[in-house]
């Protein structure tokens, strides 16, 4: 079963028209930041646009078909395990911080948030914070909260099109100005802002800051990981496909279609795919949909032989 979905759509003060004049996104909003692209949250779910489910939400058609179709992974989960984002930042996000899963379900009553971000494109010069320079106290950084110093420490890292950020739970980041992304991460809309750079919204009202959360959650030292995907680029019949990211929530490839890929689709898990350049078809059984950039596929577990068709570069998820 290969549904395609409709995105859900955020208008943050800081986003731009990218996902309008790049992806061809319609929306009756001024400004996009962010397409949900595989959502289950009910701040912002998918509906599906094709076959006997169309104009119902994923979650629903979750419960009719019941949950066989998440695998046998993704039925391990106690709510949907992911959720996907395109992400147009014209100006810098908040800084902010998520918690891991033990605070939130504590505290939250949602997971915790581990994130990843593949950059599709950014303007020459663009950054982004990830992690700090080096370990300091939670004295210290409550501390340089306090008199606005905090930025003073923190890693700020140059970006370029191609890398790749696996943001654990408990590490500062944010999103610099110019940067246009795609972000797999858990399914949480839990977040701490640490620093807004005093913005006000529409109406006149800075955003709220969550600061001892934010303190008791944060890893106040350097990432772990470096900026680049975790495997080479790699030729595949078809194509060529690169590992981003394998851990114990999720998997994700890029894989680019040069005339026709297929993959198997088992009973461990769902796919998902993000279509972020190209046009083509995809094939499962007797179902067939057209594909072109911007669109977003969820293939059911079980579902069998998978034909990609076309010149493509996508984002492929599974868990």
């Amino acid at each position: 079963m290969i549904l395609k979905l409709k995105p859900a759509f955020k208008d943050y003060l800081w986003g731009g028209t990218k996902l309008k004049t790049d992806f061809g996104f319609e929306s009756e909003l001024d400004k996009l930041a962010e397409g949900w692209m595989l959502s289950c949250h009910k701040d912002g779910e998918n509906t599906v646009e094709n076959g006997a489910y169309a104009g119902k939400t994923l979650s629903e058609v979750i419960e009719l078909e019941g949950r066989d179709i998440l695998g046998e992974n993704g039925k391990k989960f106690d709510f949907f395990p992911i959720l996907i984002k395109l992400i147009d930042a014209k100006n810098d996000l908040s800084v902010q911080v998520h918690p891991d899963n033990e605070y939130a379900l504590r505290v939250e009553g949602e997971y915790g948030k581990t994130e990843c971000w593949y950059v599709l494109d950014c303007d020459e010069g663009a950054e982004l914070i990830y992690g700090f320079k080096k370990k300091i106290s939670t004295d210290e950084f409550r501390a340089r909260i306090a008199d606005n110093s905090f930025l003073d420490v923190v890693n700020k890292v140059k970006v370029k099109k191609g890398d790749f950020f696996f943001i654990e739970a408990g590490t500062l980041h944010a999103i610099g100005g110019g940067i246009l992304l795609c972000e797999i991460q858990q399914n949480s809309n839990t977040t701490y802002r640490v620093y807004d750079y005093n913005r006000k919204d529409k109406d006149g009202n800075t955003r709220p800051l969550h600061v001892d959360k934010a303190v008791d959650v944060t890893l106040c030292e350097p990432p772990k990981y470096g900026t680049k995907p975790q495997g080479e680029v790699k030729t595949i019949d078809g194509g060529k496909s690169q590992k981003l990211v394998d851990c114990e929530l999720f998997k994700v490839k890029r894989i680019d279609v040069e005339s026709e890929v297929s993959f198997n689709v088992g009973k461990n898990s769902f796919v998902s795919v993000v279509v972020l350049d190209g046009e083509g078809e995809i094939e499962n059984g007797s179902d067939t949909l057209g594909l072109k950039k911007g669109d977003s596929i969820f293939i059911a577990a079980d579902s069998g032989k998978v034909v990609l068709k076309g010149k493509l570069s996508l984002i492929k998820t599974t868990v």
